[in-house]
């Protein structure tokens, strides 16, 4: 038994993944960080974005 999510919920966390996924190729942050942060988001997709949220660059 795992977690699934499906339907709209599943939606919303596919649209903030590849907004986030953009917002950090797009930053001036170092290639490195900029690797780590995009495959922390596509194998952890809700807990790598929330952790982007808060943790990630607040400027660009």
């Amino acid at each position: 038994m795992g977690i699934e999510v499906g339907g709209i919920g599943g939606l919303i966390i596919l649209i903030l993944d590849v907004y986030a996924i953009v917002k950090v190729i797009g930053s001036n942050a170092s290639t490195g960080a900029k690797v780590g942060w995009t495959v922390l988001i596509l194998l952890l997709p809700l807990l790598g974005v929330l952790l982007w949220f808060l943790l990630g660059p607040k400027g660009d």
